[in-house]
């Protein structure tokens, strides 16, 4: 696939608003037949006497000859402010910028243009001048920050137009004292239609693969005489989550203006992390085959509880930030100090959490193999059958162990990243490139490991007849042989279970 995004920098052409009572209905279009009035620069502005009131600066997206596509998924875009230093029209500390601005679409170059939304934001500049502020350095720039702009969750026209206005007002001291602003930049993020068809591919394709084992699976439990334990019910809940990440509910979106689709996928992939994270607790807890009463979820509590509320701090962060973004695209979490202390406390402590949990994963591991390599020293006096049938279940739970700390090790990584992805802009930071065969990696991944899950531990019907469960396997008769977990049930324990609880009453 190709790389999921591509950055597109537009720049903003300035326009004079000549009928500025009217500004409110007409649209300034930067090129094409009935293109504005434009001013080269801010000097020529100053000769013909046009107040800063009535300039407009007008960007058109796509580019000329080009159109948007539905395939495109989302827009995100960054700002970028070009001030130029000047002794009596310094930039102040701490400087704000309002903007007034407007989005509008159309889907033909005749048709009049829609309006989307319009707002009044403020956003603060952060900006540093590397020379002495004196009179032979005026002319020179300043070096400022990105700015967040605007994030459309659906690309459903083929253009779209926005025009943004620095409203002057120095009675009430808008817009006073944030330099000479030469130009505005802005740099449009989207994703790659390439990249969305092979993503619309898998879901596709390993939704039904995930629902046929998740119906073949709950089948082959119900036909216990038992009920399912708790870690048959966790492995199950965890297929759920998976065939609800899977469905390809995004197809939609090429057809339908769905703008709520980034906001749906983040709560998607939130109930997924927090699945997941919750299974690989219990997962290993239910083969501490320790003295502790098991198969209970409120014997895990104090593990689950913590995943529980960082899932519901995420989620409140998320609806803060896309979800007042569905009414006003120009919104950012980012744009105040608190706010930006918040997404950044937010995503910091998640990352601590996060780390933190997969060290007391490996250390939960590391107790488990340590309790299996204990009961490994009874397998030689055994006979040669039951032997081979020990070992296997035991190679068998020990690869499944190694693949959740990769899986487990993979989902930190790509969380971290996607994070960082996403905010690097914001932070105006160094910028990382992910490319496709990581996103797609991941995703594959989580499929397979639950696929696996599900066929490993599918309880077995296989029954060994009277003479062979007498002889060298030295089970009751029609036990089922089976790799599920460390609790006594009507059909008997399991076979790893009774090994170290035999081992252990020795």
């Amino acid at each position: 696939a190709p790389s999921p995004t591509t950055a597109v920098p537009y720049m903003s052409v300035k326009c004079i608003d000549v009928r500025k009572n009217h500004h409110k209905t007409k649209w300034l279009m930067p090129w094409g037949p009935n293109h504005c009035k434009k001013l080269k620069d801010f000097d020529e502005a100053v000769s013909r006497q046009i107040e800063a009131n009535d300039i407009v600066f007008a960007v058109h997206i796509p580019l000329p000859s080009k159109e948007m596509s539905p395939w495109f998924q989302f827009m995100l875009f960054i700002m970028q402010l070009d001030i130029a230093f000047k002794m009596d029209n310094d930039l102040k500390e701490n400087a704000e910028i309002t903007l007034d601005v407007s989005l509008a679409y159309r889907d033909n170059m005749f048709d009049d243009w829609e309006e989307i939304a319009h707002a009044i934001e403020i956003r603060k500049l952060k900006c540093t001048f590397g020379s002495p502020k004196t009179v032979e350095s005026e002319g020179r720039h300043y070096d400022c920050d990105f700015l967040p702009f605007m994030e459309i969750g659906s690309v459903a026209h083929k253009y779209y137009l926005i025009n943004i206005r620095l409203p002057v007002n120095d009675r009430k001291g808008i817009n006073v004292g944030i330099g000479e602003i030469k130009d505005i930049r802005l740099v449009g993020i989207h994703q790659n239609g390439g990249f969305t068809k092979v993503w619309f591919a898998m879901k596709t394709f390993l939704t039904p693969s995930i629902l046929i084992i998740m119906v073949w699976y709950w089948r082959r439990i119900t036909l216990m005489t038992r009920a399912p334990v708790l870690l048959e019910k966790v492995i199950f809940a965890l297929g759920i989550s998976m065939t609800f990440i899977n469905i390809p509910v995004e197809w939609f979106s090429i057809g339908f203006d769905w703008t709520w689709m980034l906001l749906f996928g983040d709560i998607r992939q939130g109930i997924f992390y927090a699945m997941l994270l919750s299974f690989w607790i219990i997962f290993c807890g239910e083969h501490m085959m320790d003295q502790n009463e098991r198969n209970r979820l409120s014997g895990y509590w104090k593990q689950v509880g913590p995943i529980a509320v960082g899932s519901f701090c995420l989620f409140i962060f998320d609806m803060c930030e896309r979800g007042v973004q569905l009414k006003n695209p120009f919104y950012s979490i980012w744009t105040t100090e608190v706010g930006t202390e918040l997404a950044m406390a937010f995503i910091i402590v998640a990352g601590i959490c996060l780390c933190l949990y997969f060290l007391f994963l490996c250390f939960m591991v590391f107790q488990v193999f340590r309790n299996i390599s204990g009961k490994q020293s009874s397998l030689p006096a055994m006979s040669k059958a039951r032997r081979l049938h020990y070992e296997g279940l035991i190679f068998r739970f020990k690869f499944l162990m190694l693949i959740t700390l990769a899986c487990a090790a993979m989902t930190v990584i790509f969380f971290i990243v996607s994070q960082v992805t996403e905010g690097h802009w914001k932070w105006g930071d160094i910028t990382i490139q992910v490319n496709s065969a990581f996103f797609t990696g991941i995703y594959g991944m989580w499929n397979l490991y639950v696929f696996a899950l599900m066929f490993l531990y599918a309880p077995s019907h296989k029954n060994y007849g009277d003479d062979q469960s007498n002889g060298d396997l030295g089970v009751n008769s029609g036990e089922e042989l089976q790799l599920t977990t460390t609790i006594t049930h009507v059909d008997g324990p399991t076979e790893v279970y009774k090994l170290a609880r035999k081992e252990a009453q020795e």
